[in-house]
């Protein structure tokens, strides 16, 4: 999976308070988002950026439009972050339903151009596949389309920072492909970041992606979570990871560019998680058998392949 090279991750300032060594957990020069959600003071997030920082991690905290009071303010937080060492920086709307000041949506605070001016060399912007019904409230994309478009345009022609689109989590391949390709039809060249949920249990999850807005992909989770008996379960992103890498390599013009993993089911579960499927990865394959020759473990027994009613067991995932 080679898609999970360079992966990102998410972390909010109390859980990321709770480990105190990122360096423990996660590969070098991951870039960590911090997560700034209604009612958390820009203390902790500066403080969370710059510890993260200190240990040598790219730390791109959220700067949610809808929760900032205004200009002046805007040029505070970008300050501050600054001082911190944070030169990242992820623009987003934000979860509020009505702006608390003059932004309203991250087109706002790009339009600012204080980003650059205060020396951030790196933004990162939302993309929907699934869309989102907060920007076409019909169901439609075309709201989500235009928008695309336009920050594809500020970053080719307004900004010296390098930009990307980073999404929602979602559990199905075929509409984040299906809109990457939309994306390249419409002339967005943009990089896209794919969102996807690290491990938890599939009752977790299902509960995230409902209060999130996750579209169609849920009913992934919907269908499993059918049989009571896996709801407690823990659901893996093996299957639209394999998917998305599988896609990857046969189309390398693509702009997929990588994995940001939500962990839901805690950091450290999902960093064991994207450690175990990239050594499962780097592993060399067998090559072909002589004719009639079976394969055999290291005891001289042949290898059952799992049947009908037999699984593999998962990887571990260690609680955070």
């Amino acid at each position: 999976m080679n898609i999970l090279d360079g992966f990102s991750i998410e972390a909010l300032p109390r859980t990321a308070s709770r480990i105190a060594d990122f360096r423990e957990l996660l590969p070098a020069g991951t870039r960590i988002y911090i997560a700034h959600v209604p009612g958390t003071p820009i203390d902790d997030m500066v403080s969370a950026a710059g510890r993260l920082r200190s240990q040598g991690f790219p730390v791109m905290p959220h700067i949610p439009a809808r929760l900032i009071a205004g200009r002046r303010t805007l040029e505070d937080w970008l300050a501050r972050y600054r001082d911190a060492g944070v030169d990242e920086a992820l623009a987003i709307a934000g979860s509020l339903s009505a702006p608390a000041g003059d932004f309203s949506g991250a087109i706002d605070l790009l339009e600012t151009g204080l980003f650059d001016r205060r020396g951030f060399c790196r933004l990162h912007v939302a993309g929907h596949p699934e869309g989102n019904r907060d920007i076409d409230p019909d169901g439609g994309t075309r709201r989500a389309d235009d928008a695309a478009v336009w920050k594809d345009n500020f970053a080719s022609a307004r900004t010296d920072c390098e930009m990307a689109l980073v999404t929602q989590f979602a559990f199905d391949a075929a509409p984040i492909i299906d809109w990457s390709i939309r994306l390249q039809d419409m002339g967005v060249r943009l990089p896209v970041h794919v969102g996807i949920a690290g491990p938890a249990k599939l009752g977790t999850l299902i509960r995230f992606a409902l209060g999130c807005g996750v579209g169609a992909s849920v009913s992934v989770l919907r269908k499993r979570g059918r049989d009571l008996t896996k709801v407690l379960s823990v659901h893996e992103p093996t299957e639209i990871v394999a998917a998305l890498d599988a896609f990857i390599l046969a189309n390398p013009q693509s702009n997929i560019a990588g994995i940001h993993l939500f962990p839901f089911g805690g950091i450290a579960a999902s960093a064991e998680w994207a450690a175990g499927a990239r050594r499962s990865a780097a592993r060399p394959q067998p090559g072909p058998l002589p004719r009639g020759k079976r394969p055999s473990d290291e005891d001289g027994d042949p290898v059952r392949a799992p049947g009908p009613g037999r699984r593999r067991q998962p990887l571990p995932s260690p609680a955070n």
